[in-house]
Parts: structure tokens; C-alpha cells; sequence
């Protein structure tokens, strides 16, 4: 897509603001009946909503069922559609080839725009193709940081995972961990297998994968529990979800593992564990700013020619980390399904 005919921007311009700029400007150049209509338009500018044409916005990710994390993006998206006067159609299928066919969908219903996860981007190519050819802006969030510019996505929001495996991975360096299983819940995925990449080339002990059926809990407990069953020497399990760690500390009980547990992303359910110690720490990416950034950078796009990033680098949303040293005060916004 071509990109030299607009502006761009290293940053993200809050909406509210340019919306705001906008009534200024209608307000010095109106008078009488106009003059009351940009009164009106600044009184809902100042509520926190946009008074800028109506648009639909697709949202299409690999989410699989019963996942919470992806509750919590869709939250993000929809409170920048509410903000935005956008119309947002979200839909989600953990099937490359049926997530492909969700955005053809969104083509053919002639969107505003769509945001996409690219967990298998080779899948995707064709159809986000498609969507660019026919002049729908595309923007990537959560997966696919290594590919969004090559299959010419206007911007990308998410956390680079290949960084922030590494992180975790000097983190258990720390606990006195030397044998690391790392569960990876759906094989094929490229930003979890990126994870364990990134945890085996910092940890400094023995790091095994483990390919877990994600959308199977009782399938995924048994396949954990069996393997430290098999292999005494795993202290440390790495799982890359907030679910899969959950299941992973019944594993632990059942298999009699003195395993610790580290995780990547959250839930209110994990900050518990956080707290009362079943878990050791996890990985923020913050999946409501994936959401609600992914939806507000169409709407600037759309309104006023922006890109967030430039055009040329992801905006970052992690990673962090959540220990017990800050868990508490995280948990008040888990509590509201926003982290």
C-alpha cells in the first residue's frame, strides 16, 4: 500500500484531540445556526465522543475458544469503537483457513478497515492482499511483528515475543531453575514458538518444548503431569497463556513436582495465583491496549492520515512483568477484565 502520499506520525494522536482540533476549527468559521452546530460538536467531543462520520471496522483474530485473553482485547477494541463512532464486527476462528475466510467476509461486506492477527501469516498473505487491493486499510495486532511490513499493513501493535522470551528466560535465571519445560498450547503458532525460542537462548539450564492441545484442559493437564512424571528433573514450567498456566498448577500438585511455574499474559484468576504464590510471576502485553490502539490507529487513518509507528515500527505494548511486587494494584484493573 502505498504510504508517501499521507503524513505520518511517531506516535499515536489521542483521538479526542484531533477531534477536537477539528471543531476549533468549524467553530471560527461559522456563525448563527453553524455556530450552534459546532457548540454541539464540541459538547460531544468534550463527553469523549467522536463526531466523525460513521464507520465499520472488521476485527478478526485466531482466538480460540474460551481463551480470556482475547475477552480482554475485544474489550479494548469495542471501547475505542464506542469512543470512535465505529461499528465493530469482531469474529475469530483458530483455523489459519477459516480466520482467512473471516476477513474475505470483511472484504466482501466492503469495510472501513480491519485489524488482523497474523498468528499464521503465511495463510493470511493472500486475502490481506485482497483487502489492500480493494483499498480497506489493514492494521496487524498481537501476532505477526515479523511480518506486518512485508505484507504491507499500515501499523502493528503487540509485543515483540522473540524480546520478551528472552526476558522471561533471564528472569528464571534468577529463581535457580536448571530444567525448563516450555508449553506451547497451539503448534504452528509463530509468536509462542517465537517465546520458547526466546526463553532457550537466555536461560542458562535445559530448556524442553512441550506441544500441549490448548482448546483440551483435561488433555492439557494429563500431557503435563505425565511428562514431570516422566522426567524428575524439570523445576521450572513456562506456559504461554493464562489458562494453560492455571492447569499447569494442578499438573504440579498431581504429578508431586516441586516445579515453580512462570507464565506469559494474565487474567484476574492468574493475579491470584501471583498472590498466593502457586505462580511465580508473568508476562504483560497488555491485550486491552492491543485492542483499543489496533481500532482507534483505523479510525486516525480514516480521519485524518495518520500512522502510528510512522508507518515503519510496531508500537510496543510489553513486555512487563507482574510479581508479587506489583500484582496487587494489577489485579484491581484484572478485577474489570482490562489487564
Amino acid at each position: 500500500m502505498n504510504r508517501t502520499a499521507l503524513p505520518r506520525s511517531r506516535r499515536i494522536v489521542p483521538a479526542v484531540a484531533v477531534a477536537a482540533a477539528a471543531a476549533l476549527t468549524l467553530a471560527g468559521c461559522s456563525s448563527g445556526s453553524g455556530g450552534k452546530k459546532a457548540d454541539e460538536a464540541a459538547n460531544d467531543i468534550s463527553a469523549g465522543k467522536a463526531n466523525t462520520p460513521r464507520m465499520t471496522i472488521a476485527m478478526v483474530t485466531h482466538a480460540p475458544s474460551g481463551d480470556t485473553f482475547w475477552d480482554t482485547i475485544r474489550k479494548g477494541a469495542e471501547a475505542a469503537a464506542a469512543k470512535d463512532n465505529i461499528k465493530l464486527i469482531y469474529s475469530s476462528d483458530e483455523t489459519a483457513g477459516d480466520q482467512a475466510n473471516l476477513v474475505q467476509n470483511a472484504i466482501d461486506q466492503k469495510v472501513d478497515g480491519i485489524a488482523v492477527t497474523l498468528a499464521k501469516p503465511d495463510a493470511l498473505k493472500a486475502v490481506v492482499a485482497k483487502a489492500e487491493k480493494a483499498g480497506i486499510p489493514v492494521v496487524g495486532l498481537n501476532a505477526g511483528l515479523s511480518v506486518w511490513k512485508q505484507q504491507g499493513l499500515l501499523s502493528f501493535f503487540g509485543q515483540d515475543e522473540s524480546v520478551s522470551g528472552q526476558a522471561l528466560g533471564d528472569k528464571i535465571n534468577g529463581t535457580g531453575a536448571k530444567h525448563a519445560l516450555c508449553v506451547i498450547q497451539a503448534q504452528g503458532d509463530v509468536n509462542l514458538q517465537e517465546r520458547c525460542d526466546g526463553v532457550k537462548k537466555t536461560f542458562s539450564g535445559k530448556t524442553d518444548v512441550l506441544y500441549v492441545n490448548g482448546t483440551d484442559m483435561p488433555s492439557v493437564k494429563s500431557t503435563i503431569t505425565a511428562k514431570l512424571k516422566q522426567d524428575g528433573s524439570i523445576d521450572e514450567v513456562v506456559t504461554l497463556g493464562a489458562p494453560i498456566a492455571l492447569t499447569a498448577v494442578q499438573a504440579v500438585s498431581e504429578a508431586g513436582s516441586k516445579a515453580k511455574i512462570a507464565t506469559f499474559d494474565l487474567n484476574k484468576e492468574l493475579t491470584g495465583a501471583i498472590e498466593n504464590d502457586s505462580i511465580q510471576f508473568a508476562v504483560d502485553q497488555q491485550p486491552y491496549l492491543q485492542g483499543y490502539l489496533a481500532v482507534d490507529a483505523l479510525w486516525l487513518y480514516r480521519n485524518n492520515g495518520n500512522y502510528s509507528g510512522g508507518g515503519e515500527a510496531p508500537v510496543l505494548t510489553g513486555p512487563a512483568f507482574v510479581d508479587k511486587s506489583n500484582v496487587a494494584k494489577i489485579a484491581e484493573y484484572a478485577a474489570k477484565g482490562t489487564r
